[in-house]
């Protein structure tokens, strides 16, 4: 195919496409380099013949760089998106939060908003037909590759609080096709005047999405439900969980105790470690979970 150079810019790739489908994941710091390595490694549990793509900022360093690379990914560095100075103030971390704080969760020091919109470059992957996108703050657990042939834009709702929140996306896990036309309309769209998108890339998607195809909460299943919604948990059915807020490497986050069975989980895919068998894991409303001392992942 000829590549349009709009597809080029502000992106540098170093190689090509071994896949006309690909996993794609965002690594705006070092941080979120510690979440890609369990991603890549449970994607690869999965036996998907997809490409795996980190996008990645600057920010990351190169030893980072080097581990995913060692561990299949195919790296593609992307600047931030061109918006206006006006834009960028109002999305900035403390405006942001100030503006419209989060009350349920606890994001970590090393999240900046602003990053979250460099997501929009998957358009520009022209390569490949089809896209799934899973936030570096994710593990897979199940092969999701039928997802490719979803349409665009399917994701799933962000519940984690309560099933009224089935009308909100979470752009956590989406499918997407490429597309240089469709990245620039986003670009047109996102930076309007007094434009302000309170959940970010988020709330962006949404409208701009607005007839969007709503994915199992399964294929995204938010943390939080362990303990605000344990009835909706079935480890047979989860196939990508999503550490939400508060992230599973960080020490002693506010609700490690809470979460301590899946903070564990994301460890062994991050070390490979050996792992439990999904199926036999215990659900929070189990009665074996319920007498187990906190820590504990089932037998």
């Amino acid at each position: 195919m000829t590549e349009d150079k709009s597809a080029q810019h502000g992106i540098q790739r170093h190689d090509t496409a071994g896949s006309t489908r690909a996993y794609v994941t965002l690594v705006t710091n070092e941080d979120y380099g510690k979440g890609a390595v369990a991603l890549i490694r449970s994607l690869r549990i999965t036996k998907t013949t997809a490409d795996i793509v980190v996008l990645h900022t600057p920010a990351l360093g190169g030893a980072s760089r080097e581990m995913l690379t060692t561990l299949g990914a195919r790296l593609i560095e992307a600047d931030l998106l061109p918006l206006s100075d006006a834009f960028n103030a109002r999305h900035a971390r403390r405006a942001l939060h100030g503006t419209a704080p989060f009350t349920k969760g606890r994001k970590p020091d090393f999240h900046t908003p602003l990053d979250n919109f460099v997501k929009l470059r998957l358009w520009q992957l022209v390569e490949y037909e089809s896209c799934i996108f899973i936030d570096a703050d994710a593990i897979v657990l199940r092969n999701i590759d039928r997802l490719f042939a979803y349409p665009e834009f399917s994701a799933a709702p962000n519940v984690y609080e309560s099933l009224r929140d089935f009308h909100r996306l979470n752009s956590g896990v989406f499918v997407a096709r490429p597309s240089v036309a469709t990245f620039s309309a986003m670009l047109q769209h996102l930076d309007r005047p007094d434009a302000f998108w309170p959940r970010t890339d988020q709330t962006f998607l949404q409208a701009f999405f607005p007839e969007w195809h709503g994915l199992p909460v399964f294929m995204n299943m938010l943390q939080y439900v362990w303990f605000t919604m344990p009835e909706l948990w079935n480890w047979q059915s989860i196939h990508v969980l999503h550490y939400q807020y508060e992230k599973p490497w960080e020490a002693n986050h506010p609700k490690t105790e809470a979460l301590m069975p899946l903070i564990k989980l994301w460890h062994a895919f991050h070390d490979g470690d050996a792992l439990p068998d999904l199926d036999s894991l215990p659900d929070p409303t189990a009665p074996s979970h319920l007498h187990q001392p906190a820590g504990q992942v089932g037998g």
